[in-house]
């Protein structure tokens, strides 16, 4: 087979770099969870994906929000906007395990991270742990299956399916199930920055509104 020669505008440009994570751009999740005591917790995480009804939440198993969803399997999947930056600052370095493990980084001890963040608790319908008013989209989940990754990450892949979602009417259009992509602004993690959305650069042949 002849080489193609490249087209001056498409020459490879790249190089090869390691970057030392690779969050390219993914939403913040607030993964609310209750221990067997029924005590709340909030677990920031940055590593989930959707299919369907289905939920993947990447989680370390050394977390309390982990053991929590091995023993109670229910969760509320809180979706971020930039007004909950500020008490997603106030959590970061805590953990609801005690005494905290060694996860790659320090962590401290906090029994009660809705209000150490600022967050305001409202009951679910489905499952048992709370959803966080201050998010826009929540959705109540309950774990199916929990794959740990090859090799020793010490991560696990939770598969979570949706069970209830509660948007803020703000960002529903009215009369429909649809969220409006145009007033729903998520708050991404991209290479360890925060950053939300812009104006729309367009729309797929599946959009359904």
């Amino acid at each position: 087979m002849d080489k193609l020669e490249p087209v001056d505008n498409l020459v490879d440009k790249s190089m090869v770099i390691t970057p030392s994570i690779l969050y390219y751009g993914t939403p913040i999740t607030l993964i609310s969870t209750v221990n067997q005591h029924g005590e709340a917790n909030i677990s920031p995480i940055s590593s989930s994906w959707a299919l369907g009804d289905r939920i993947l939440l990447g989680f370390s198993m050394d977390a309390q929000g982990f053991l929590n969803l091995e023993q109670n399997s229910e969760c509320v999947i809180n979706v971020a906007s930039p007004e909950t930056l500020e008490g997603i600052g106030n959590i970061a370095d805590t953990t609801g395990r005690n005494p905290p493990s060694s996860i790659g980084r320090e962590y401290r001890f906090e029994a009660d991270k809705f209000t150490l963040g600022g967050f305001t608790k409202l009951e679910s319908d489905c499952v048992k742990p709370p959803r966080i008013a201050e998010c826009p989209l929540q959705l109540e989940a309950r774990v199916l299956a929990i794959h740990p990754l090859a090799g020793d990450m010490g991560c696990a892949a939770i598969e979570t399916q949706v069970v209830r979602v509660h948007a803020k009417t703000d960002i529903v259009v009215p009369g429909t199930n649809h969220i409006d992509p145009q007033r729903w602004h998520p708050l991404f993690y991209v290479f360890r920055h925060y950053f939300s959305t812009g104006e729309r650069l367009g729309k797929n042949s599946w959009a359904e509104i």
